[in-house]
């Protein structure tokens, strides 16, 4: 293990912290350049595509230049291409602006079986198998420090798969954390267009301003941060969401961002770019200071290299000493007629905040947008009453939907919203399913002689129902252990099999309950309300 002091001759006030493990990849290298590809990414012209590499060797490091166009410098000397140079203490590798210096040298980890880092390349294609849905377990590859609280982690399968789903969607973790299961959902950062690797993006969570003593904030993005590392394993359960362009194919998209919202808006870009699409895309995204742009340095390269790929960022809190060219202040309905000036013929997805896509969608109106061409990913908790409704995230007794950072709100239903305000005359989207998965929504009053309560058959537990909660709410409440996520019907976290009775279930997204199971029985049971007795198998 090497931990590594970075420093950048354009920026001298900032350093960087990273430590590198080469014995955790294969063949115990770690690759260095301004390509995607390699494990440590520095974008700046004089550093090549492929720059170097630190490898592992004789159980000591060792730096390589592999014929950088403008070479390395190992402690002020210009290094020979292809030759070794042993790595202690204190010394100090030069690639363009960059400075490595060396201030640990650890120990060196168990090797890794054959099995566990064997890489794509050396596997058929045919031999390949395809994730598409379903629990599986992946393997940490990679961390990229996207800003100072900001991480995105790259994974893989074992054996390796290729990652099927929708620009957009987002998968659910499964967090084993101080001995209980915790279930965080983050959206897919990366594009379905590069299918052997899968990427989330994750922020951490300061503590609100009126935090509650012993209510951990951000409990699983932070364990994310804290805990993963190159090596680590964890399970993952989708992918899931109907906020996806894939969709709703149109040549011109507007997408709009505020902070963490950015997430799935960088893994709709990325396969347009990827699959050459003949789409032309403008990219308006908010954040408080330039320091706080995730994806910042992607997001500039994909501009150079399409010219259908329309970037434009506003920051909102100016930085001493920060030379800012770019807008400034709050997307305003100027703003937007500023960089799409053709707004009326574009489809609009938005992502934020509920308060940051709300005023959006009162832009978009006041400017006579054809909102059936609007969709946005929504916040909030309706299947879940007020009186028992979590205060904050971290409240909720076992897992709670996507976090974000505060600018990003709380929790994350995860579906695509379509606006209310159609024309007159003019229906949903195809795309956008019309009452198609309703279960019972008229209430069926049980008759008179009848208990409504519901029966949990494996916990023995017989639960007289008050006429308000979820039968989740009420399973909750009594110890009865049911998983759930979003508490709105989108994640299908929550679904249990009925062994007899009837609900009333309200509205929910048909991913989380494909018709098959609804046939055999199962309800959501964090928007499933009891109509008489009802046995659960839980």
């Amino acid at each position: 293990m090497l931990k590594i002091r970075i420093l950048n001759s354009q920026e001298p006030k900032e350093s960087k912290e990273i430590t590198l493990n080469p014995a955790l990849l294969f063949p115990k290298e770690c690759f260095i350049g301004r390509g995607n590809n390699n494990h440590l990414w520095l974008n700046e012209e004089r550093v090549s595509i492929l720059h170097g590499k630190i490898c592992l060797k004789d159980e000591k490091y060792y730096y390589v230049d592999l014929g950088s166009t403008n070479g390395s410098l190992i402690n002020t000397e210009a290094a020979k291409v292809n030759k070794m140079y042993l790595l202690k203490v204190g010394s100090s590798i030069q690639l363009g602006c960059f400075t490595f210096i060396i201030i640990e040298i650890g120990e060196i980890a168990p090797p890794l079986t054959p099995e566990e880092y064997m890489p794509v390349a050396m596997i058929s294609p045919a031999e390949i198998q395809r994730w598409e849905k379903g629990k599986i377990t992946v393997r940490c590859v990679r961390i990229i420090d996207e800003n100072d609280d900001v991480k995105t982690f790259c994974f893989v399968a074992n054996p390796p798969v290729l990652f099927s789903y929708k620009p957009g969607q987002f998968v659910t973790l499964n967090l084993e954390i101080e001995g209980k299961t915790v279930l965080r959902s983050y959206s897919i950062s990366s594009s379905p267009s590069r299918p052997h690797t899968l990427e989330i993006t994750v922020k951490r969570v300061p503590p609100p301003p009126d935090s509650k003593p012993g209510i951990p904030p951000g409990l699983g993005s932070n364990w994310l941060h804290d805990n993963i590392k190159v090596g680590s394993e964890v399970t993952l359960n989708g992918p899931r969401g109907e906020f996806t362009c894939f969709a709703n194919p149109s040549q011109k998209l507007l997408m709009i961002s505020a902070g963490s919202g950015i997430t799935p808006m960088m893994s709709m870009s990325r396969w347009m770019v990827d699959t050459a699409s003949y789409c032309d895309i403008v990219f308006l995204h908010s954040a408080r200071s330039p320091s706080d742009i995730i994806f910042r340095k992607r997001l500039e390269l994909i501009t150079e290299l399409y010219p259908n790929f329309h970037l434009a960022i506003t920051i909102t809190r100016a930085e001493p000493d920060n030379n800012w060219k770019g807008l400034t202040g709050r997307i305003d309905a100027a703003m937007l007629k500023e960089v799409a000036t053709d707004l009326w013929e574009r489809t609009v997805y938005v992502c934020g905040s509920d308060k940051f896509m709300a005023e959006v969608k009162k832009m978009l109106k006041g400017l006579g947008f054809p909102m059936q061409n609007y969709y946005e990913e929504s916040f909030g908790s309706p299947g879940i009453s007020e009186q028992n409704k979590p205060k904050t995230d971290e409240e909720k007794p076992s897992s709670s939907s996507r976090e974000t950072s505060q600018e990003g709100g709380g929790i994350r239903k995860w579906f695509i919203k379509l606006a209310q305000s159609e024309p007159e005359g003019m229906s949903p989207p195809k795309s956008v399913p019309q009452n198609k998965n309703k279960a019972e929504l008229e209430p069926i009053p049980a008759p008179p002689s009848e208990k409504v309560c519901v029966v949990f058959s494996k916990s023995g537990k017989e639960i007289v129902w008050n006429g308000e909660e979820s039968i989740w709410e009420l399973a909750d409440q009594n110890g009865v252990k049911i998983n759930s996520n979003c508490f709105a019907g989108n994640c299908g976290n929550c679904k249990t099999r009925m062994l007899s009775g009837k609900v009333n279930m309200q509205e929910y997204n048909p991913d989380a309950l494909p018709e098959d199971e609804r046939q055999q029985g199962y309800i959501l049971t964090c928007i499933s309300q009891p109509i008489g007795r009802v046995e659960l198998d839980a």
